[in-house]
């Protein structure tokens, strides 16, 4: 277990950082998705092609922030060295599984090193959440010297 403390902030960090670029790249994606639908006019069932646009672009920005925020919170959490909770690991939960089904697309429409690319960032994101565990400073299940959840021991009680 000690290799995996020691390993887990760095994983977390280069996970924050791979986070940050593919939000940098999802907003440039959506941005140059948005100008091909308006420079030749694209509708789909009646849509107005500038309202297409603008969809593109506003969910390139709200996707972006999201990845934006979970980089944030690897990066807290590698600097505090102490597992995330709450709706941080909900939120990190929920980009893990994000990037299993991009994956899993991602094979049929772009191919295996999309797939690879997905699955190195999944593989980051999960390595982080074990690795983090939920704050559990002993083995699990506990003992004398080891109790669950950082509990400190109970106090010897005479009779």
């Amino acid at each position: 277990m000690d290799g995996v403390v020691v390993a887990r902030r760095p994983v977390a960090l280069a996970a924050a950082v791979v986070l940050v670029l593919e939000a940098f790249g999802i907003v440039l994606l959506n941005w140059i998705l948005s100008i091909v639908v308006d420079r030749q006019q694209m509708s789909l069932a009646g849509l107005q092609p500038r309202a297409m646009s603008t969809g593109s672009w506003i969910g390139g920005i709200v996707f972006g922030l999201y990845l934006l925020f979970c980089a944030g919170a690897l990066i807290r959490t590698a600097l505090r060295d102490r597992a995330p909770g709450g709706f941080t690991r909900i939120a990190l939960i929920s980009c893990a599984v994000v990037h299993g089904v991009l994956g899993a697309f991602a094979v049929g429409l772009v191919g295996w090193v999309a797939f690879l690319a997905m699955t190195v960032v999944l593989a980051l994101l999960v390595l982080t959440l074990v690795a983090y565990g939920e704050g559990l400073t002993g083995d699990g299940r506990g003992n004398a010297e080891n109790p669950p959840n950082g509990a400190p021991p109970a106090a010897p009680t005479s009779a």
